[in-house]
């Protein structure tokens, strides 16, 4: 099988250098291109700046160079609040977003960006790594200084599906550091694991596996048009196995928003 050239946005992000590590330990699969703005952190996360493009997504020029000759995209872009003041003691601390960095121009316009640059490049698979919530306009992240961001995320996600190119939506519950290939995945949709998680189990799911089931995503029919959300049970669970099968786990999910 010939080798699949991927490029990885968001590639210095802690779940996104996640995945082009992975890329990079199967080099007989994947040739995996980092795409990042700083130079500064791709030489602090991965020592030099080889097999990355510098860019942003905000600038569709950058990333039709980036992207041209690749056979897929892993989006891993997100708008990133940030603390606004320390807080006082016994209150909650504020957060907001950098100017120019607000979910509209990120988590939609750049992301609609680089589903652009795709299609022009004719690449054939887009793998798209969001969050759960999106079905809930009044969740608490669409209020961190009103940036609504699980709204764009969600229309972003339309977009791509509307594409038509092969998309894979993975819809993470909450993002944990722990280590990955020790748990049980489960899969759902529509915000159901949130609404009513299996057993009460925490709607949490360690970045590794995420990362491991975007890299899945790209070489497994069953995750050819699928979009769900996707949490773990917890590490040790008597009742859980641990997922190795993920051509059966994407069997499970279902295409269309």
């Amino acid at each position: 099988m010939p080798v699949k050239k991927v490029l990885v946005t968001g590639a210095t992000g802690r779940t996104g250098s996640l995945v082009l590590q992975k890329l990079r330990q199967r080099d007989d699969e994947f040739q995996g291109i980092g795409f990042a703005r700083s130079p500064e952190k791709v030489k602090e996360i991965f020592s030099s700046t080889k097999d990355f493009c510098l860019g942003d997504i905000k600038d569709p020029s950058s990333l039709e160079s980036a992207i041209e000759g690749c056979d897929a995209l892993v989006i891993l872009t997100s708008a990133i609040p940030q603390m606004k003041t320390p807080p006082q003691e016994g209150q909650r601390p504020e957060f907001d977003f950098a100017p120019e960095e607000f979910p509209e121009a990120v988590d939609w316009l750049g992301q609609k960006n680089q589903i652009d640059a795709a299609k022009k490049a004719q690449v054939k698979q887009i793998v798209l790594v969001g969050s759960m919530g999106g079905t809930d306009t009044n969740h608490m992240l669409n209020r961190i200084g009103n940036g609504n961001i699980l709204i764009w995320k969600r229309k972003a996600e339309q977009y791509l599906i509307d594409s038509g190119i092969n998309y894979t939506i993975i819809r993470a519950g909450g993002l944990i550091n722990e280590a990955g290939g020790k748990r049980e995945l489960i899969v759902g949709k529509d915000d159901a694991l949130l609404k009513n998680p299996p057993d009460g189990i925490p709607t949490s799911i360690p970045r590794e596996d995420v990362a491991e089931v975007a890299v899945q995503a790209l070489k497994e029919p069953n995750a050819t048009n699928k979009a769900f959300d996707i949490i773990s049970k917890p590490e040790g669970e008597p009742t859980a196995f641990i997922t190795d099968d993920f051509s059966e786990l994407f069997a499970q999910t279902t295409s269309g928003l």
